[in-house]
């Protein structure tokens, strides 16, 4: 049996045993989200979940959504921060079981970067993290079991990110691909965010060499910014990018960023941290602190959408 596969057992075993079917009753959502049938409806959802190794294996989806949330959102964060979390992972999950997902097999990877990190409760305490922690984590996942996000009767894309320095963005603006409900928000409250704003200096013939360019013919030059403020399109040296392809390039935070000359150096600051399309998790921290709840959070970053139970997989 395989590690993740035997983290979700132990997990369970360890006290974290759920239901094989859960009791979720709808709840009156805010903010221009659909309202759920508030009737009881046994919800029991697989998972696929592939290791390190490629290997693939089935798991329950509650289970699974507990190491997501202990890995991609620090537990110290509002409890509706965490619950709104916990849907927009299980949609993700549930929305790659459905369409084969980035693997094409239905299942999702523990890379953050690729599909969803993943960290069992065991490595949560090596790393110094708290019952109390994996608990509110559990309560979370639980007080939202079942529920996943739609819009017009489908699974969305759920994507989210760390950080947005202020304002989201557009989905077409990153990936060229419009969805509705992946359209620019502000979101505020993100100010005292490790990632809100961040400056590095990198010599100048650094910058040169990884994006080809004399920067004798000016840093940043005929720069148009896309509806969330990152850079669409810019003039470095002469030669017109992408933010896109300077993100990439220079691995910078996120497309949100500015670079000014000072010396034989180039300053580069940058906003947010991560692709910035979805729910910013500092922002839905902040709009919890702030007293909104998961479905208003949802219904922000998501507008458009609608909160639903998911029927049960045959």
């Amino acid at each position: 049996m395989k590690q993740l596969t035997r983290d979700i057992l132990v997990s369970a075993f360890l006290g974290f045993v759920l239901p094989g079917m859960f009791l979720c009753y709808g709840a009156k959502v805010r903010r221009g989200i659909q309202e759920p049938v508030e009737t009881a409806v046994p919800v029991s959802l697989p998972v696929r979940i592939r290791d390190l190794d490629g290997t693939v294996s089935e798991g329950e989806m509650e289970l699974y959504l507990v190491g997501v949330l202990l890995r991609e959102m620090p537990a110290f964060f509002e409890e509706e921060a965490l619950k709104a979390q916990a849907v927009v992972a299980r949609t993700y999950a549930r929305k790659a079981w459905e369409t084969g997902g980035k693997h094409g097999d239905g299942s999702v990877c523990t890379e953050p970067s690729c599909c969803q990190g993943y960290c069992s409760q065991e490595e949560y305490y090596l790393q110094g993290g708290r019952e109390e922690g994996v608990e509110k984590i559990r309560s979370a996942v639980c007080a939202t079991a079942g529920q996943v996000l739609t819009y017009e009767g489908k699974l969305i894309e759920a994507t989210y990110f760390s950080c947005s320095g202020g304002r989201t963005e557009d989905a077409v603006a990153v990936w060229g691909t419009d969805f509705p409900y992946l359209c620019a928000v502000d979101s505020p409250g993100e100010e005292e965010a490790a990632y809100y704003r961040s400056e590095m200096t990198v010599p100048k013939s650094e910058i040169e060499q990884k994006l080809g360019v004399l920067l004798d013919q000016g840093v940043m030059d005929e720069v148009i910014y896309t509806e969330g403020g990152g850079v669409d399109t810019v003039c470095i040296g002469g030669t017109y990018f992408t933010g896109v392809e300077v993100r990439s390039l220079l691995e910078l935070r996120s497309t949100a960023f500015s670079m000014r000359e000072e010396g034989g150096n180039i300053v580069i600051t940058t906003k947010g941290f991560g692709h910035r399309v979805g729910m910013s998790q500092y922002g839905a921290d902040a709009m919890a602190v702030a007293g909104s709840t998961y479905e208003e959070i949802l219904s922000h970053y998501y507008p458009g959408t609608a909160l639903v139970l998911s029927p049960q997989i045959q």
